[in-house]
């Protein structure tokens, strides 16, 4: 009651029990609705991410195959060529749909098991590309870091692309470790590496940058002709981003 006002009797008891329940139902109704909303969009991405995998990726897949084909049958080496380089365009669509696709799934991180994507994910990139992906994650990093797992995931998920497609690697390593009071995530391959200075655009360092500053981290990659790529990102533990 506002200050100064009569005291309530006790026949407004009832009433003021009515008028509870009527804002306790419809507290309990926006929740409802608003977890309807979010499971209509889950649904809604989960099946724009099959349809790309099952319709559109499968389609481009059996342009490239046919392609690859009139590649080997042409007798001008000059035509075979431009026909090999445009098969290398399709699969790098078809890598680049790949990755959207991942990241159309929230599924893949709704239980927060950062380990469990961090695999799917290396199992999807060897697949795509034949690298072998190794994933190496502290467990006990994994309460510490959910609330970041989604930006960990999609940075590895970036780093994986970059390396499909650029590094001409046999192997890389995905790691998750506690160095220094803090949470260290590495993705490191074997390839040819590249001038980090004049590395191109496609290649999303900024992206990376950015999601590593949106959990209260640092990114550092190191890479030079010749030996491979480390991208590093640090997190300090119980930055807020994550917990310690």
């Amino acid at each position: 009651r506002t200050a100064g006002r009569p005291a309530f009797r006790p026949a407004d008891i009832p009433l003021l029990e009515s008028f509870a329940e009527q804002a306790i139902l419809a507290l309990e109704y926006a929740r409802a609705r608003s977890e309807v909303t979010r499971l209509r969009v889950v649904e809604d991405r989960e099946r724009i991410a099959r349809d790309l995998h099952d319709g559109v990726i499968q389609s481009l897949f059996a342009v490239g195959l046919g392609l690859q084909g009139m590649a080997a049958a042409v007798g001008d080496t000059q035509l075979a060529d431009r026909i090999q380089n445009a098969v290398g365009e399709i699969d790098r669509v078809i890598g680049d749909l790949r990755s959207y696709i991942f990241g159309l799934r929230p599924s893949v991180l709704s239980t927060g098991d950062l380990a469990n994507a961090l695999e799917q994910l290396a199992h999807e990139t060897q697949e795509r590309t034949g690298v072998t992906v190794v994933v190496d994650v502290d467990s006990t990093l994994e309460a510490p870091l959910a609330e970041a797992s989604t930006q960990v995931a999609h940075i590895a998920r970036e780093a994986l692309s970059n390396v499909g497609r650029h590094a001409q690697a046999e192997t890389c390593r995905i790691s998750v470790r506690r160095e220094h009071g803090a949470a260290v995530i590495e993705i490191d391959d074997d390839g040819h590496g590249f001038d980090i200075d004049t590395a191109p655009r496609g290649m999303g360092l900024g992206n990376l940058a950015e999601r590593a500053n949106a959990i209260g981290g640092t990114l550092s990659i190191d890479s030079s002709p010749g030996r491979g790529t480390t991208v590093r990102v640090a997190i300090p533990l119980g930055s807020g981003a994550v917990g310690s």
